[in-house]
C-alpha cells in the first residue's frame, strides 16, 4: 500500500499546481459552489456505503474533532447515489466519489479542482474491490483529510486577504514587527507593548485570538510547562464577565502539546480548554508559538471560542476559522528558528 500512498500524494501536489496556473485567469464561467464550510457530499453505491467501505470512510471524516467540549465530526457528510449526483449536488464544493469496480487494476485517488462550480475539490476513489478500498482509505486517512481540510483552509485564507481588517494588522505589525492577516468583523479590544486581544462577537458565540510575545531563554521556553506559564500569565489580561474574573488554562484535562514545520519555520501547538477563574465560562483553545530569532522572543499567537448554544453553528468550524489565521502569519526575514 506505500506505493498507493506516493500516489495519492503526487496526484494532489499536482492537481494544486494545476489551480496554482488557474489563479492567473481573471474571468470565470463557473457557477459558485454550493454547501457550508466542512460540509461533504460522498457519491457512492447502497452497498459500498452500507458495508465495510461506508464503515471505513465514516470513520475517517466522521471521526471526533479533538479537544472541543462536545462531540461534533470532523466533516458533515452527506451520502447520494451516483444517479442523484446531478444539479446543485454536482456543484457542491467537497466532493468524494467511490467506484468500487473489478476492471481497476489497483485502489488509486485522484484530486480534480472547480469541475463544475468553484471554489469545488473533487476526489475520486476507486479500487477493485471492497477490501482494497478499504485498505486504502486506512492507509491514507492523513492524507484524504488533509486534502479536504486544505482546500477549506485555502478558500478561507483567500477570503481573508480580500476582505482584511488593515487597522489590526497594522496594530500587529508595530507592535510585534510582523506580518498577519486578519478578516473584518474583528475589533481590536486591547493593545499593549507586548499584547494584542482581538475578538469577533456574534449573537450567541464569540471567537477571538490574542497575541504575545516574551524573551526566549532557550529551548526550555518552547517546553509544554513554560507555554503553559506563559499562556496562563497573558490569558489574565482577557476580562471575564463579572469583576475581578480573568480567563485562565483549565487544568481539568492536560493540553495536547506537538512541534510541526510551517513554511520551514518551526512551532510549537498547544490545544485544549479555557476556563474563567471567578466565573463560569470556558471553551476550546489552540495557541501557536514559535521564535523570532531577529528579536529573540517567542512569539505566540492563541485562539479561543465560546459558542454555549448547541443548536448554533458548530465550534468546529469557528476554531477552525481561527486557526487558518496562522497560515497568513510572516516574519520580515526569513530565519532559522532553534529545536526546542
Amino acid at each position: 500500500m506505500k506505493k498507493s500512498l506516493h500516489r495519492l500524494a503526487l496526484v494532489v501536489l499536482i492537481a494544486f499546481a494545476t489551480v496554482g496556473c488557474n489563479a492567473f485567469k481573471t474571468m470565470s464561467k463557473l457557477k459558485s459552489s454550493q454547501g457550508k464550510p466542512y460540509e461533504m457530499i460522498v457519491v457512492c453505491d447502497q452497498a459500498e456505503w452500507t458495508g465495510e467501505v461506508g464503515d471505513s470512510l465514516r470513520a475517517v471524516f466522521t471521526a471526533p474533532v479533538p479537544y472541543l467540549n462536545q462531540i461534533e465530526p470532523l466533516f458533515d457528510v452527506m451520502r447520494v447515489l451516483p444517479r442523484g449526483f446531478t444539479g446543485m449536488i454536482a456543484d457542491h464544493r467537497n466532493i468524494l466519489k467511490v467506484l468500487v469496480d473489478p476492471a481497476v487494476p489497483t485502489a488509486e485517488a485522484a484530486v480534480q479542482y472547480d469541475v463544475t462550480a468553484e471554489p469545488q475539490i473533487v476526489v475520486t476513489l476507486q479500487a477493485p474491490s471492497d477490501s482494497a478500498m478499504v485498505a486504502y482509505v486506512s492507509e491514507n486517512r492523513d492524507n484524504l483529510v488533509h486534502v479536504f481540510e486544505q482546500a477549506e483552509r485555502d478558500r478561507a485564507i483567500k477570503t481573508n486577504k480580500t476582505y482584511n481588517n488593515s487597522g489590526i494588522e497594522a496594530a500587529i505589525r508595530t507592535t510585534f514587527g510582523v506580518d498577519m492577516r486578519v478578516p473584518k468583523g474583528y475589533i481590536l479590544a486591547d493593545q499593549q507593548p507586548d499584547f494584542i486581544w482581538a475578538r469577533y462577537e456574534y449573537p450567541t458565540a464569540s471567537q477571538g485570538f490574542f497575541v504575545y510575545s516574551y524573551p526566549y531563554e532557550g529551548p526550555q521556553s518552547l517546553s509544554p510547562e513554560a507555554l503553559f506559564a506563559a499562556r496562563n500569565k497573558f490569558a489574565a489580561r482577557i476580562p471575564g464577565p463579572s469583576d475581578g474574573s480573568y480567563m485562565i488554562t483549565s487544568d481539568a484535562f492536560e493540553p495536547g502539546y506537538r512541534v510541526f514545520r510551517l513554511e520551514g519555520r518551526l512551532w510549537c501547538e498547544m490545544r485544549g480548554f479555557w476556563d474563567v477563574h471567578g466565573d463560569f465560562m470556558g471553551g476550546p483553545f489552540v495557541s501557536f508559538s514559535t521564535v523570532d530569532t531577529k528579536t529573540n522572543r517567542v512569539f505566540t499567537l492563541d485562539c479561543y471560542v465560546y459558542a454555549p448554544d448547541l443548536n448554533k453553528p458548530r465550534k468546529r468550524n469557528y476554531l477552525r476559522g481561527l486557526e487558518h489565521l496562522l497560515y497568513t502569519v510572516s516574519f520580515p526575514e526569513a530565519d532559522s528558528t532553534p529545536q526546542p
